[in-house]
């Protein structure tokens, strides 16, 4: 991977990305064609490749080659794997969120907790005071 880029930097250009794949420039096309793989383009509507994209389709290509999984069951492998990330990703969101809600809520308990009254004593209401008067002297 060049330097400064990530693994989503679309930086090969077709012929280089069927070079590091191990397939033909035309299966890249038809490939993308197909929705299996889809490249970024540059401004004059080349085909570009980032890492992630030549992964894909070393996976493609092993699906197909090595699994025997025809390219309909392979689109739809690879949609199910990025709804899966979609999913866990969006499982980590609301996970930092319930620990952001809780810690909210434990310094809001807090807060009520130190507006106590300190001269106040608290009384359970289910005793009954009984109030014990002598009888008079007759």
């Amino acid at each position: 991977m060049p330097p400064g880029t990530t693994p989503d930097s679309p930086v090969f250009v077709i012929s280089v990305a069927a070079e590091l794949a191990g397939l033909h420039a035309q299966t890249l096309r038809s490939y993308d064609r197909l929705g299996l793989v889809s490249p970024g383009r540059s401004p004059g509507g080349g085909r570009r490749y980032s890492a992630r994209d030549i992964a894909l389709l070393r996976e493609v290509q092993r699906l197909s080659q090595e699994e025997g999984v025809n390219l309909a069951g392979i689109k739809r492998i690879i949609e199910l794997e990025q709804l899966v990330d979609e999913l866990r990703t969006r499982l980590e969101e609301l996970a930092q969120e319930v620990l952001s809600a809780r810690a909210a809520t434990d310094q809001a308990t807090a807060n009520v907790h130190a507006s106590y009254r300190r001269d106040l004593v608290p009384v359970e209401r289910n005793q009954a005071l009984v109030v014990w008067r002598p009888k008079p002297r007759t």
